[in-house]
């Protein structure tokens, strides 16, 4: 199991301060843990994330003791794209937990090979399971798609070992929809010979009528 360093932070530590040192404010709670104020290293943290995600169970080490906890969500900076903040939450490996997991699509269709595009509706799935049956990504065979108009509901799909699926099963995950071509505008003839020319200045007055 992936393992982080976490350090102790009181309210006394700016949050500025803590990021100026490479570490990320965060707070883990959960499971019977209090809320509790933390930082993690930054470059360690964007690492485990990269692959662990927010569905993936991790070990939190703070104060000497060991956590399971989830990533729950993190706060990036809006222009950098670095982690801002992070809250992980504490799982008990003895209940069901609830969690989106995100869908990986994979293999080749027949239908995008002909021409299809590919429109993905769904990007994660929401399940239920039991903390050691947690599955990492769920993979979408893409090979289901064979002519176009086709599509994968949440019923196709192969479900893991102790798993269960929370979407809707008739929910659609993706569809193999025709290309969409695009149609130039014709260009138009213009008869210049039809366009009159305004005259500048002005008209020459009519002189006038003596009586």
């Amino acid at each position: 199991m992936i393992t982080i360093q976490g350090n102790m932070r009181s309210k006394a530590n700016r949050v500025g301060e803590v990021r100026a040192n490479g570490q990320v404010p965060a707070v883990v709670y959960g499971a019977g843990t209090p809320s509790t104020s933390l930082s993690v290293p930054a470059q360690q943290f964007i690492k485990i994330f990269k692959e662990a995600g927010e569905s993936e169970i991790i070990n939190l080490e703070l104060d000497g003791k060991k956590l399971n906890v989830l990533i729950h969500e993190v706060q990036w900076h809006p222009v950098k794209d670095t982690p801002m903040h992070v809250d992980f939450y504490v799982v008990d490996m003895n209940k069901e937990i609830e969690v989106a997991v995100p869908i990986i699509f994979d293999g080749i269709s027949e239908a995008i090979k002909q021409g299809g595009v590919l429109v993905k509706v769904l990007h994660e799935l929401e399940i239920r399971s039991m903390p050691k049956n947690l599955p990492h990504e769920i993979i979408v065979d893409l090979s289901m798609l064979v002519n176009l108009h086709d599509q994968v509901q949440v019923k196709d799909l192969k479900i893991p070992n102790g798993v269960e699926f929370l979407n809707d099963l008739d929910d659609v995950i993706c569809i193999a929809e025709p290309a969409v071509e695009e149609i130039e505008p014709e260009p138009v003839e213009i008869d210049l010979t039809k366009i009159e020319v305004e005259k500048k200045g002005k008209k020459d007055e009519e002189p006038e009528v003596a009586e």
